[in-house]
């Protein structure tokens, strides 16, 4: 299933709809390049849930967790840094779903089938397409000069720029598939 957001509002919008679907045990595969908005959907998934602390990426510390009560625990995992499928073994993260636990996964789409059951979540930035033919730089792939001051963004992970993204949804196994109508339901509005 194929979505289409504007902004981070509305990456937080798709992230709080399939929270609402979510439930303890399931794992959740956030992937896309650098800067695509994998920590943001976090964020507005975790927002829904009613995490109040700030979401920021684990990329060095490898998995943060915020319980919100006895019986839910958000995990997100980020395991862009680990160069074997043994170290994301040893994080247990489907032990860590199956404990009272919701696991997001940042570069989950490398470990695969290694997570179990799960939903992918892609986000892809949308180019901006100067289609018009007035034999500008951007017409012609040539680079663009850029202001001096202007500021150079780095910022990780955390959705860089406004711009518009793709999110793909793609349930891998029975315990999203069987969800699938649910899901459809509450992105209906950001379908493409």
């Amino acid at each position: 299933m194929l979505l289409r957001v504007d902004d981070l509002t509305g990456t937080h919008a798709v992230a709080a709809a399939i929270a609402g679907v979510a439930r303890v045990g399931d794992v959740i595969v956030l992937a896309g390049d650098m800067g695509a908005g994998k920590t943001a959907f976090a964020q507005g998934f975790g927002r829904a849930l009613g995490v109040t602390e700030p979401i920021t990426s684990p990329t060095f510390t490898l998995v943060h967790s915020y319980p919100l009560s006895r019986r839910l625990t958000l995990h997100h995992a980020d395991i862009y840094r680990l160069e074997r499928t043994s170290d994301i073994d040893d994080l247990a993260l489907p032990e860590l779903a199956a404990f009272n636990g919701i696991v997001l996964v940042e570069w989950g789409d490398v470990a695969g089938s290694a997570l179990g059951d799960h939903l992918e979540v892609r986000l892809n930035h949308v180019d901006d397409v100067d289609d018009d033919d007035d034999g500008d730089a951007a017409d012609r792939d040539e680079p663009v000069d850029q202001p001096v001051d202007q500021p150079v963004v780095t910022s990780g992970d955390d959705f860089a720029d406004a711009g518009t993204r793709e999110i793909e949804l793609r349930a891998v196994g029975p315990a999203w598939a069987g969800r699938w109508d649910r899901i459809a339901r509450a992105v209906e509005s950001f379908r493409c």
